[in-house]
């Protein structure tokens, strides 16, 4: 089981605990005010804070963060048992306490997302070397990889429907291997706009030069934004079918003109 879509699924409960902790840890290091200094108290609540963030729900570090200054000032300042701060250094320590949770929280969510992207991209990086070493190996036919490619893209630029097809009529919308796309004959800002959604988007399938057909990319439910990678990928993609059309002859056991994959 994975562990951030198994928290994901019980957010309010994760986020009730993160509420809750640091008042027992607070509540815990109340018994030994004359042993423990404030500044590592606080020390030992950012550790509570970096453990909520760690559950990739900015809800549990930034309610962390604040339920650790709440008690802080609660349990640990004087006058104690009560919402008030009269040294000045506890006040800069309890502030403090707040600010550092609130960016560690989101350091910590940084890098999940950061660790996230490189699971992606190496998950991508073996297709594309998956698919290269099926055309190498010659063990699939030139429809069957059609499909496969198809599904592919469909799935690393999470888009609706991938076809391919063997026509060259003119179309609005174009992708090249270099992860550019065109509409309309001019750049296409897809980091702002997303993928057009009214028109198919071609994607030539290429080999030495000569174009062997067309992937037709239709993203028309919603609005998506794959990274430059991930145009990219798709561009190397329809190139591994291109070295496998050009390898064949365009023979083929079934007609590639009928492939299709679908995003369920």
């Amino acid at each position: 089981m994975q562990v951030e879509p198994f928290l994901q699924a019980r957010r309010s409960f994760v986020v009730g605990v993160a509420a809750v902790v640091p008042l027992v840890a607070c509540a815990v290091l109340s018994l030994f005010r004359d042993s423990v200094a404030n500044t590592n108290a606080a020390l030992g609540l950012v550790l509570v804070v970096v453990a909520a963030a760690a559950t990739g729900i900015r809800a549990a570090g930034v309610v962390a963060a604040l339920s650790s200054a709440v008690w802080f000032d609660f349990f640990l300042t004087q006058p104690y048992h009560h919402f008030v701060i009269t040294d000045r250094a506890d006040i800069e320590t309890a502030v403090l306490l707040l600010i550092l949770g609130v960016a560690v929280s989101e350091i910590a969510l940084w890098g999940r997302r950061q660790q996230g992207r490189a699971s992606r991209e190496q998950g991508y990086l073996d297709g594309v070397l998956t698919t290269a070493a099926t055309v190498g190996a010659g063990r699939i036919s030139s429809g069957a990889l059609i499909d496969q490619v198809c599904e592919q893209i469909v799935d690393v630029l999470q888009i609706d429907r991938c076809r391919f097809d063997r026509g060259t009529e003119p179309v609005l919308a174009t992708l090249d291997d270099q992860g550019t796309v065109t509409y309309d004959g001019h750049p296409f800002n897809v980091d702002r706009s997303g993928l057009p959604i009214d028109a198919e988007i071609a994607l030539a399938v290429r080999s030495g030069g000569m174009v062997h057909g067309r992937f037709l990319l239709t993203a028309a439910t919603r609005i998506v934004r794959p990274s430059l990678e991930q145009l990219r990928v798709a561009g190397a993609l329809a190139d591994q079918v291109g070295a496998a059309l050009a390898a064949s002859g365009h023979h083929d056991r079934r007609p590639p003109g009928n492939a299709r994959a679908s995003m369920n």
